[in-house]
């Protein structure tokens, strides 16, 4: 007997965003295996939010989405945000967008709200695994969200989507502000996630960190995408290393 076909996690196919006559993404297409990193680099304007949006079922009201998104094979780009993350998806925007007032804890007890709506007397098994991953979180646990630095900031926004037991995470730029030394912290939390079995989205203009821990890689360029690949390809492909890893031709290059 021949083995299952294994359906990705995330399968998108000539996916379109238009904001009135401006088209922000055009025929983007691309796929998660389960168990992957695959991180979308490009420049600031490229559409790398727009596609995290369109993903997520995010987008404003003034946006008009076109192609296909499907979840482990199950078509999601008709269903709205809730219907989404109840089918699996987590998105960590990059404003974060955490309740300041309130508690680390009860920050990341909003992210099981799904869960606890849908009567799952589990719904907060995730917080030791959390607190296990980040450190600070279960020391300041008790604080508001809001005397949390950046970095600790980026890491309870990570939590409260992992409280939801995501199929697919999607993380929007999540070294954006953060120290040379917390961005390292973070992106080796994510290969910690990787490795419990967590499929991951990375939309990052960090090319450098983010290519050292993908799998697969697309660069988007004025909405389109220009490049795909293995990530190490990407990462020694010449153009990438000149416009993304800021490492010229001419500052190698001896005189």
């Amino acid at each position: 007997m021949s083995p299952p076909i294994l359906q990705p996690i995330l399968q998108v196919s000539d996916l379109h965003v238009r904001y009135g006559k401006v088209e922000a993404l055009h025929s983007a297409s691309l796929k998660v295996e389960s168990g992957q990193i695959v991180t979308v680099i490009g420049p600031n304007g490229a559409g790398k939010s727009t596609l995290l949006n369109a993903l997520a079922g995010a987008l404003p009201n003034n946006a008009v989405a076109r192609g296909s998104i499907a979840l482990l094979g199950q078509a999601v780009d008709a269903i709205a945000v809730e219907s989404r993350v109840e089918r699996g998806m987590s998105l960590v925007p990059e404003k974060r967008e955490l309740f300041s007032g309130m508690s680390v804890e009860d920050n990341l007890l909003l992210g099981s709200y799904r869960r606890f709506r849908a009567k799952e007397k589990s719904y907060g098994d995730q917080m030791p695994l959390i607190y296990d991953l980040f450190p600070r979180l279960h020391e300041r646990r008790k604080q508001q969200a809001g005397s949390l630095s950046g970095g600790e900031r980026q890491m309870l926004a990570l939590g409260r989507a992992l409280m939801a037991k995501p199929q697919l995470l999607m993380l929007d730029e999540p070294s954006l502000g953060l120290a040379p030394l917390i961005v390292k912290e973070i992106f080796n939390i994510i290969v910690r996630l990787k490795q419990a079995g967590t499929a991951i989205l990375l939309v990052e203009q960090n090319a450098h960190a983010a290519l050292q821990v993908a799998d697969y890689a697309y660069v988007l360029e004025t909405g389109s995408i220009a490049l795909e690949g293995e990530a190490a390809d990407i990462a020694s492909n010449p153009k990438v290393i000149d416009t993304y890893l800021g490492l010229t031709r001419k500052n190698t290059s001896a005189n």
